[in-house]
């Protein structure tokens, strides 16, 4: 097991590990803990009621928060013609077919946050179902990035859309900002990622569902949050 750093173990000497603390307290916390020198990412663990093992349990998806994610992302779209045009105009920052395709085949290219794709495009992008799908990159209906909309699809990346995904341990590990971000705005992101989980829940979740959450920055200690609290305003 890695040996803990100076400052995380006295960060952690600045809180009380058994305590579930409202929202506010909670960010102000990851706020005034984070180590680094650098504007840490505020990352999200919410444990959720579901069994993964089963396909109607699954909670996958994409949300937009509402202050962003601190974070620029670079967009490839996989069009032609008039929606490649489309895209261009919107802000894509590399926008092709064959030649995007041959590009990562050939070259090993991966200089993207999040790939977008016309339905119709499809067939020439799941070549690449090996090299994007383990790193997450792949265009997938079911959080908007295969879509005739290529224009409202990379608006929504660009204002802070993120892509969430239940893992094995039936949890859910999102950005929310940055360490420079005020406590409103890290929280109203946070209550905006809960608010969406909540709205997809899986019929077949029985029980408790939000089981818990916890706050941290991404050299810091995480903070556990009164999930109950979450969505209150």
């Amino acid at each position: 097991m890695p040996k803990e750093g100076k400052k995380l173990v006295e960060a952690r000497k600045q809180y009380d590990k058994t305590v579930l603390y409202e929202p506010v307290a909670a960010l102000e916390l990851v706020k005034k803990l984070a180590p680094a020198k650098f504007d840490e990412t505020v990352e999200a663990a919410i444990k959720l009621g579901v069994d993964p093992r089963h396909a109607d349990q699954q909670v996958r998806g994409a949300v937009v928060l509402p202050h962003g994610t601190g974070k620029t992302r670079t967009v490839l779209v996989f069009a032609k013609g008039d929606k490649a045009k489309e895209a261009e105009e919107a802000g894509a920052d590399f926008v092709g077919a064959e030649d995007m395709v041959e590009k990562i085949q050939k070259e090993g290219w991966l200089g993207f946050d999040v790939a977008i794709a016309t339905p119709d495009m499809m067939g020439l992008v799941g070549r690449l179902g090996r090299i994007l799908g383990p790193r997450g990159l792949m265009p997938n209906p079911k959080t908007g990035t295969v879509t005739f909309d290529v224009a409202r699809a990379i608006q929504e990346v660009k204002a802070g859309k993120i892509e969430y995904r239940v893992d094995k341990a039936g949890i859910i590990h999102a950005p929310i900002g940055k360490v420079s971000f005020d406590v409103q705005k890290l929280t109203e992101n946070l209550r905006a990622l809960v608010e969406q989980l909540i709205r997809v829940r899986p019929a077949a979740a029985k029980g408790q569902y939000i089981k818990g959450i916890s706050v941290c920055s991404t050299m810091g200690p995480g903070i556990k949050v009164n999930a109950l609290k979450v969505t209150q305003p």
